[in-house]
């Protein structure tokens, strides 16, 4: 399959891309480098640099690619600074992506696969999540996803075009190849692995009495490449929906902690701090839709290979890509 990649150059992208030219598929990475890093991208992949601002640029591009899919991953997804500057999120994450659907058209894609996210939830009442659950987002970054998929919903009512949004949960780990190199770093197991390089004073747990057994935050951990199967079984499926994402296992802070000392063999400090406003006690997904309906089979359920993967990736690239 000859697939269009946006945002291949990021953490989920990179590993992506890496595991379809894995399988044999023929990729195109499009992608600004805003965020992303030039040396994330597969080499076996064609590179194209360039924003899905410019319609012009991105419809060159992927005229030349003449992809049978596209997958989506070209949005800004940090929630705090959603939530100061809001229509930095709405302009990249909806009127940039429609940009892509439009292109995606034009040049007769089959299929998009868009990168969305459990943050369309909001504050959940049930558990596990599961896709009925109502959506109502608590932040511009959730509502940017949302708007996106109602977006591509709309445009498959209409016009044919298909699409699958995959709303992960908490994605974590590496590849071989990639692994995760933000700046800043907002997430929690590379945070906690910078407090054991002593690349950090100290790892903060952001309240600890919560209705869960150890009184930390829990949350759901799934690997990147049990992410990249999924866009890959949503790209050869003819389902159009929405699809959660993640383990249905739930992990706590302070195992994310244990964890990460184990792995990693060395100690740290760790620093209470009240509880952050808007964090819910649990965030755990129901993914019985994607495992029926795509036949999706995560590989990596254990939190000690997800940590193990990131560990030993962050070992060989200490300074990340060190492209900036």
């Amino acid at each position: 399959m000859r697939i269009f990649v946006a945002g291949g150059a990021g953490y989920i992208g990179s590993c992506t891309t890496e595991y379809l030219l894995d399988h044999g598929h023929e990729v195109t990475v499009f992608d600004a480098l805003l965020n992303g890093h030039r040396d994330a991208v597969d080499p076996r992949a064609r590179f194209v640099q360039g924003n899905l601002s410019d319609l012009d640029s991105l419809r060159s591009a992927m005229k030349t690619a003449s992809p049978e899919g596209v997958i989506h991953f070209a949005a800004f997804i940090e929630v705090g600074e959603s939530m100061k500057d809001p229509l930095k999120y709405f302009r990249n994450n909806v009127a940039n992506a429609i940009n892509l659907a439009q292109a995606a058209a034009e040049c007769n894609a089959r299929k998009i696969v868009f990168s969305s996210t459990a943050a369309v939830y909001g504050m959940p009442e049930h558990f596990p999540i599961s896709e009925e659950e109502p959506k109502n987002p608590i932040n511009p970054y959730g509502e940017s996803k949302l708007m996106f998929e109602k977006v591509l919903s709309w445009q498959n009512k209409l016009m044919g075009l298909q699409y699958t949004a995959l709303r992960y949960f908490n994605a974590a780990g590496a590849t071989e190849l990639h692994g995760e190199d933000h700046h800043p770093e907002t997430h929690l197991i590379p945070l906690v692995m910078q407090a054991a390089m002593g690349e950090r004073k100290s790892i903060s747990v952001f309240g600890e009495d919560y209705d869960t057994p150890d009184g930390t935050c829990i949350r759901d951990y799934i690997h990147v490449l049990d992410l990249a199967q999924a866009h890959l079984l949503a790209l050869e499926s003819d389902y159009c929906g929405a699809l959660n994402l993640g383990t249905g296992g739930g992990i706590s802070f302070r195992q994310v902690i244990d964890t990460v000392r184990k792995v990693s063999g060395l100690d740290f400090q760790v620093d209470v701090a009240p509880r952050r406003p808007g964090d819910p006690a649990r965030l755990i997904a129901d993914s019985t839709a994607a495992k029926r309906i795509l036949g999706w089979k995560p590989d990596f359920e254990n939190l000690d290979a997800i940590v193990e993967s990131a560990w030993k990736w962050r070992q060989d690239h200490p300074k990340g890509y060190n492209d900036r």
